[in-house]
């Protein structure tokens, strides 16, 4: 079953949400869309927005104008059509007008979780991260994956390649010991316990002359930092109990070490599920909506990274 329509006021659930605009990475991103959408039982919403160029307001040529931009949208929804063929699931597709970052963190707050390429078509292609990629997570009412290219190139052909693949390979949380990270410790413990996998709650400390509020006086292998070092180490399996009491089979464990955050966790997402990370810690760049960890990481990982959003209370 599906349907094209625009957002009605006062719609239900979307389920899963995934923005597309028919590029590869986009194609990627429809992908994971659709197989958390059947690990989730829940529908998939797949939406694609429009603006009508400033110049052309308030002349005559409008009216063509955003009509065959519609009909682009249009367009764009059929190649998604094709790509889902003999999907299983209820889709539902939307063409919104509206930039389309805002319109993506318009519709989070009816998801059950927002899915984007890491990058996609427009002005903003030349960048490494595109706008709807790097907006979303840090404004996102829900939870965010950012999906990187090559995602579907061992996909099988047919309807099994909708079917969420079987994989032991950890969920991966960045912590740093503040709410954000909570809140994204959170989120992947319950990740990991609906894929029946472990979870790794990974804590990177910057090198002691780079950043000295983490142990002040301290020097690389030096008693004071090895003593700081076990500290962190007992506070984040403080937070890994209380985990495993709110998910009695979650297999978790937890990695403390000397590092760049980024690199660590941008490296290891090669070889996670999932690596999850919260829209800002106690990083340098804590007056930024999305920290910059958590921006670093978007920007490298070479697997799929889901935000936690900002608590709202």
């Amino acid at each position: 079953m599906s349907t094209d329509a625009r957002t009605p006021q006062g719609s239900g659930d979307l389920g899963i949400l995934i923005g597309f605009d028919g590029s590869e990475h986009a194609r990627d991103a429809l992908l994971y869309a659709a197989r958390a959408a059947q690990r989730a039982g829940t529908q998939l919403t797949v939406v694609n927005a429009y603006t009508i160029p400033p110049m052309v307001y308030g002349v005559p040529a409008e009216f063509s104008v955003e009509d065959s931009l519609e009909v682009n949208a249009r367009t764009i929804l059929d190649e998604a059509r094709e790509l889902l063929d003999g999907y299983p699931g209820k889709v539902n597709y939307l063409i919104e007008r509206g930039d389309a970052a805002g319109v993506m963190v318009g519709l989070s707050s009816q998801a059950e979780l927002a899915v984007v390429g890491a990058r996609g078509r427009g002005g903003f292609v030349g960048r490494i991260l595109g706008s709807v990629s790097s907006a979303l997570p840090a404004h996102s009412h829900c939870l965010t994956v950012v999906v990187p290219s090559g995602y579907a190139d061992d996909a099988p052909a047919g309807p099994e390649r909708f079917a969420p693949p079987q994989d032991d390979s950890p969920v991966v949380v960045g912590v740093d010991g503040s709410e954000r990270s909570h809140m994204a410790a959170l989120a992947g413990a319950k990740v990991a316990t609906a894929r029946s996998a472990p979870l790794v709650l990974s804590m990177t400390v910057p090198p002691p002359e780079t950043f000295n509020p983490w142990y002040p006086g301290a020097g690389i292998n030096s008693e004071a930092t090895m003593s700081r070092l076990q500290e962190l180490e007992n506070e984040i399996e403080e937070e890994a109990a209380r985990l495993r009491e709110l998910f009695p089979s979650l297999h978790t464990t937890v990695r403390v070490e000397l590092g760049d955050p980024v690199e660590a966790l941008a490296e290891g997402s090669a070889s996670a599920q999932l690596t999850v990370v919260g829209t800002r810690g106690h990083g340098r760049v804590v007056s930024t909506l999305l920290g910059s960890v958590s921006r670093g990481v978007l920007l490298r990982a070479e697997g799929a990274v889901m935000v936690a959003p900002t608590p709202q209370d």
